[in-house]
């Protein structure tokens, strides 16, 4: 039984169905998981990749981060992904929503690769069943200024009621 019997039909979403029911992971992780399943291989990456570089220039004060995330989540044109995955992970803390966004592309990045290989093997795998239902936007959508104020989630303290 060679490696190629693996190769046939793959599933490329097992590794994030593993990861959406692993009990150890933290909710979040389980969250964004479950929403790049059955997501393009290519396009899934590269939209958590954006919303990751986005929030980390952020992080860093760099003012193309606070216009590029404003640009994301306000594109008329995009699909409902990477605000999906976004608003998944506001409002937790920057260096968790940075740490889960790495986590993220880095297991969408293996998964590209593996579907690289099958079709440069002329392999097939089980088709992915896109979760979304348009291709456009559904519902309203977040205003596209630059200048919007980061709330206490952006701040390395927390914020502490008195």
């Amino acid at each position: 039984m060679g490696m190629s019997i693996f190769l046939d039909r793959f599933d490329l979403d097992i590794t994030l169905r593993d990861a959406a029911l692993d009990p150890d992971n933290r909710p979040t992780r389980r969250m964004i998981a479950n929403a790049a399943i059955g997501m393009d291989a290519l396009d899934a990456y590269y939209a958590v990749r954006e919303i990751r570089e986005a929030a980390q220039w952020i992080h860093e004060g760099l003012a193309q981060g606070k216009r590029k995330l404003a640009s994301l989540l306000s594109n008329p044109q995009a699909d409902d992904f990477q605000r999906t995955i976004y608003f998944c992970l506001a409002g937790r803390g920057v260096v968790e929503m940075l740490d889960d966004l790495t986590w993220l592309e880095d297991l969408l990045e293996r998964r590209g690769r593996i579907a690289g290989q099958i079709h440069r093997e002329k392999r097939t795998f089980l088709p992915l069943t896109n979760p979304y239902v348009a291709a456009e936007p559904d519902g309203p959508l977040v205003e596209s200024r630059a200048d919007f104020v980061q709330g206490a989630s952006w701040w390395a303290e927390p914020v502490v009621k008195s």
